[in-house]
């Protein structure tokens, strides 16, 4: 089984999702190279610039312009994927942010909620649903 493979449930048929290039970066930030990478590749293939990063803090020292949504890991070093979303919102950014974990924890999904993060996902994510978060978050 490749790297992919292994990291998402990917269906057999054709993705439905798979249009267009777009206007407009998706920020995805997860300490873990491999899972960033594999994330960047998916939605590269799908047709999405992406914007990838090992750490919030590399997010938050960025200079490039805002993303149009972001992907996150909750369980980074330094600064967790809530922490982020926390920083944000006090800077008054309205990103649409899908939060990723291992283990989703009712706390965690209150915080999130709290956040106005709308989309909690359990690690290894299902390819539709990110692809469909992205799609969504780019025509609002």
């Amino acid at each position: 089984m490749n790297t992919l493979n292994s990291l998402f449930a990917f269906p057999r048929k054709t993705n439905r999702l798979m249009v267009r290039a777009t206007t407009g970066k998706i920020a995805v930030v997860d300490d873990d190279v491999a899972v960033l990478e594999s994330y960047q590749f998916m939605l590269e293939l799908a047709g999405f610039q992406v914007a990838a990063f090992t750490s919030a803090l590399e997010f938050l020292e960025a200079t490039a312009a805002p993303p149009r949504c972001m992907i996150l890991d909750q369980h980074m070093p330094l600064m967790t994927g809530l922490e982020l979303a926390q920083t944000l919102r006090e800077q008054q950014s309205q990103i649409p942010i899908m939060l990723i974990t291992a283990v989703p924890t009712p706390a965690i999904r209150a915080r999130a909620a709290e956040l106005g993060i709308t989309e909690v996902l359990e690690k290894p994510p299902n390819e539709e649903e990110l692809l469909q978060f992205v799609t969504v978050s780019l025509e609002s």
